[in-house]
């Protein structure tokens, strides 16, 4: 890997990938317009029976809308942190999204990374907020509802943040539901080569990657120019995890750049987390 590494204020765990085998069960879906994305995502998935889920989003509108980028810490409590929230005005047309919906406090929430086009043409990148982003323009779902697991927010020690991690529920499989592993990878691990193991060792061959939140330690592309900020907010738009792993992310650092390519293995290390769901193929 290459030679990046941010030390996290916290002991890193023993445990550097957290990886619950489930059962997925396919979702193509339109997301209405007028409701909070939160609520109409949290409706969709329990129409589902799923637990959870890990979720693309394309096309459609925010509006109105609330973002983040990283920072910089204020503090040695964290490595980096998050910018002040950012409100576009107008709709924000979206290009790409991934979400993992799961459960923070005993209630639906959601991780959400986002790709978009402001009103004035300005393309944007970030953290979306939940409690303050609603679907102006009808918007498509795809991915899958896990069964068996479920992502549960918990507080890390070695990150300092509150982070979605997969816990195993009772919740009984079915024949008919997709084979696959709910994941959370941890700190200054390659992303691609991490993910590779992670598919290995649940045994699921080629697998897609649905979802896909995460930071890394600013980005190394095979088709574009490095993203050169440490903190960073990215989606993968597309994953496919295996021999020839293939993983295009869209990615905003600290100063607001946007890169978008293919991440090439061994040199994109995870900053503070990447959740997401490999279904097998």
């Amino acid at each position: 890997m290459g030679e990046r590494f941010i030390r996290q204020p916290g002991t890193p765990g023993a445990q550097r990938i957290a990886a619950v085998a489930a059962g997925a069960i396919p979702i193509e879906a339109e997301l209405r317009a007028g409701g909070r994305l939160l609520d109409t995502i949290a409706e969709l998935i329990s129409g589902y029976g799923g637990e959870s889920a890990c979720l693309a989003l394309t096309g459609g509108g925010f509006g109105p809308f609330s973002y983040v980028i990283p920072a910089l810490s204020p503090d040695a409590t964290h490595a980096a942190f998050y910018s002040a929230p950012r409100r576009p005005q107008g709709v924000s047309r979206l290009e790409a999204a991934a979400i993992t919906l799961g459960w923070r406090d005993g209630r639906p929430f959601f991780h959400c990374h986002a790709l978009w086009t402001e009103a004035d043409g300005t393309l944007g990148c970030g953290h979306v907020l939940p409690e303050e982003t609603v679907i102006a323009v009808p918007i498509r779902a795809s991915g899958v509802a896990i069964v068996g697991a479920r992502f549960e927010a918990v507080q890390d020690e070695e990150t300092g943040f509150k982070l979605f991690s997969p816990l195993a529920t009772p919740t009984p499989l079915r024949a008919s539901m997709i084979p696959g592993v709910a994941l959370r990878l941890a700190p200054n691990q390659d992303l691609v080569r991490t993910l590779e193991r992670a598919a290995a060792e649940a045994r699921l061959g080629r697998a897609a990657v649905r979802g896909g939140v995460a930071s890394t330690i600013g980005a190394r592309f095979a088709d574009a120019p490095p993203i050169a900020g440490f903190a960073t907010e990215l989606l993968v738009t597309r994953g496919i995890v295996g021999a020839g792993s293939e993983i295009d992310i869209a990615i905003v650092d600290l100063e607001g750049h946007v890169g978008q390519g293919r991440v090439v293995p061994d040199d994109n290390p995870v900053l503070m987390t990447f959740e997401g769901f490999l279904e097998a193929l």
